[in-house]
């Protein structure tokens, strides 16, 4: 992974933590190579629209956006921090997304974390996996503001033809 990304992931997981930072306490160290780093990181996720400058009178913030929270959910997914047991638990995972065409773009960017994390859709706007990644979208459902519009199921029980349904769909891959 190039120090970009590395410093733009950094600075992601950093703004998640707390509703804005201080510029000046990100950029906070005596090495000028690393200060430059983060100085392009911050301007390339400004300008990606993944986070946003607050001005105050006396300081500039940092604040995550929507899009900066998709991105960091799908580093999560791809990082060697997400690994999840590869054991199945007995319990399906059932995602029923409903979000109108005027989010198109959330919509979008659900259905990319949706397949990150190894869903496989089974009708238009039901995802099923049994994997344990419901706690993620609980996140992603709140973070959304998704309220009704995302239905999180777990259960140890679905029909015979929806697990065929599932199992033909992996074997594709």
């Amino acid at each position: 992974m190039s120090r970009k990304i590395e410093y733009s992931n950094k600075i992601l997981k950093i703004l998640a933590e707390k509703p804005a930072i201080s510029l000046e306490s990100i950029k906070d160290t005596e090495d000028p190579k690393i200060t430059y780093a983060l100085t392009r990181s911050i301007k390339n996720l400004i300008e990606s629209g993944c986070i946003e400058i607050l001005k105050s009178d006396n300081k500039d913030y940092l604040k995550l956006t929507k899009k900066g929270k998709n991105k960091l959910n799908s580093i999560r997914l791809e990082g060697g921090s997400a690994l999840v047991s590869t054991n199945w638990d007995g319990l399906w995972r059932i995602i029923i997304i409903d979000i109108p065409e005027e989010r198109k773009n959330e919509r979008e960017a659900l259905r990319y974390l949706l397949k990150k994390a190894n869903f496989t859709c089974i009708k238009n706007t039901v995802w099923i996996s049994p994997l344990p990644y419901e706690h993620l979208f609980t996140n992603i459902k709140k973070d959304l503001k998704l309220g009704t519009e995302l239905i999180i199921i777990v259960t140890d029980k679905i029909d015979e033809e929806t697990k065929l349904a599932f199992l033909e769909s992996i074997k594709k891959y």
